[in-house]
């Protein structure tokens, strides 16, 4: 259960922060946001993308977009979205509930510049209805993400 897996992951890197359930839907920007009172750029979607045959995490602000001529120059190739399937299958998580935390299997992660704007940032915790807030700074360092400008 990947909701399990975050909470592994949590209790060992930031036992101090909470996961927070709730009785609705957060899996979308717009839900999320809804769901914690907070704007939704606040909210730190994390995308799931193949480059080549890579496959990354990219933490974003929930307003952002991918900028498909930086992603390619930071990134060194063509970047397009994971399938569905494909992400549970890689990450562990479903789509909605996708975050840094706690994934099946070891992928780079990078964190983007559209999230430093902000103290705490909301992202999913492993579930459609699981989420924590964290500093981006902190957060960047429990996954071991790089820092990168591939939004607009």
């Amino acid at each position: 259960m990947s909701l399990e897996t975050v909470k592994a992951f949590m209790a060992v890197h930031a036992p101090d922060i909470e996961i927070l359930e709730t009785q609705a839907s957060t899996a979308t920007v717009a839900e999320a946001a809804a769901a914690h009172g907070v704007e939704p750029a606040q909210i730190a979607k994390t995308l799931s993308l193949r480059i080549g045959e890579r496959v990354v995490l990219l933490v974003t602000a929930g307003d952002a977009r991918l900028d498909n001529g930086k992603a390619k120059a930071v990134f060194g190739g063509k970047v397009k979205m994971l399938g569905r399937e494909e992400v549970e299958t890689i990450t562990g998580h479903p789509v909605g509930g996708v975050c840094p935390f706690g994934l099946a299997s070891a992928l780079p992660i990078y964190c983007d510049e559209s999230l430093r704007p902000f103290a705490v940032v909301i992202p999913a915790a492993g579930a459609t209805n699981a989420a924590l807030r964290i500093e981006p700074d902190r957060m960047a360092e429990i996954t071991e993400a790089q820092w990168v400008n591939v939004c607009r």
